[in-house]
């Protein structure tokens, strides 16, 4: 299932949210203007390297980078290839709003920022030595996603099925999304485990987890879970929120 967009409108303006779009965009591009060489340098230098912060490992020579700590931070705003930035986008853009209304942009920042963390940390500990970089947004971007499951179940997600040379458009609850998104990580980080794959599935596993419990503090006091939709939790007489689309309407 791609979900294209949901049916939940917004109360504030999710500036935080098109902020980190437009970050990851941006690096994104400068990154891939840059020639093979210095690209790789780039990648070891901000991607986070797990043997280099637990183990023995280091950069090669010569890198530019930041302390191996904040790697950890700088690597979720770099992408391996147009699909992996644009597939984190789509989602960041479909449920990021909604998460950052239910906390307020200050909030929102530093629970991405812990949820990305949280999923670095998943990922590094199957493998504390391992000397390749992680890169990308997903595994922060997991993190809104469990929050948003907690906050809006009901909530209506448009999403495009493939099946064959046919597509089929329909409306799911966000539970189903969501959850079957999760349970596709831990099948796909079991088989990872096993030795196939490039993809850092524990980070998608660990941020999910992350964002669904710190869901529980950093929402605003009063601010209701397992809602329908965000209207459902304006106050009485507030302004009546405009409907956020996704890029297909």
């Amino acid at each position: 299932m791609i979900p294209l967009h949901d049916d939940n409108p917004t109360a504030i303006k999710p500036v935080v949210t098109i902020g980190f779009i437009a970050a990851c965009s941006a690096v994104f591009l400068w990154q891939f203007s840059l020639p093979p060489d210095d690209h790789a340098r780039f990648v070891y230098g901000f991607g986070f390297v797990p043997g280099v912060l637990f183990g023995d490992g280091s950069l090669p020579r010569p890198t530019p980078s930041v302390p191996a700590i904040t790697s950890i931070v700088t690597a979720m705003f770099l992408h391996g290839g147009w699909l992996h930035l644009i597939g984190n986008m789509l989602y960041l853009w479909i449920f990021g709003n909604n998460v950052e209304d239910s906390m307020g942009h200050g909030r929102f920042v530093v629970f991405y920022v812990l949820c990305g963390v949280a999923a670095a940390m998943a990922q590094a500990a199957q493998d504390p030595g391992s000397a390749i970089p992680m890169i990308g947004a997903s595994g922060a971007i997991g993190g809104i996603l469990g929050a948003y499951l907690l906050l809006y179940p009901h909530a209506r997600v448009l999403v495009l099925i493939p099946l064959g040379f046919f597509t089929q458009l329909i409306r799911v609850r966000a539970v189903f999304v969501l959850g079957f998104w999760f349970v596709l990580q831990i099948f796909n980080s079991a088989a990872s485990s096993a030795g196939t794959g490039g993809v850092a599935y524990w980070a998608h596993v660990g941020g999910f987890v992350a964002g669904a419990a710190l869901i529980l503090v950093f929402r605003k006091p009063g601010f209701p879970l397992l809602a329908g939709r965000q209207a459902s939790s304006l106050p009485t007489g507030g302004k009546a929120p405009e409907r956020r689309r996704g890029p297909w309407g």
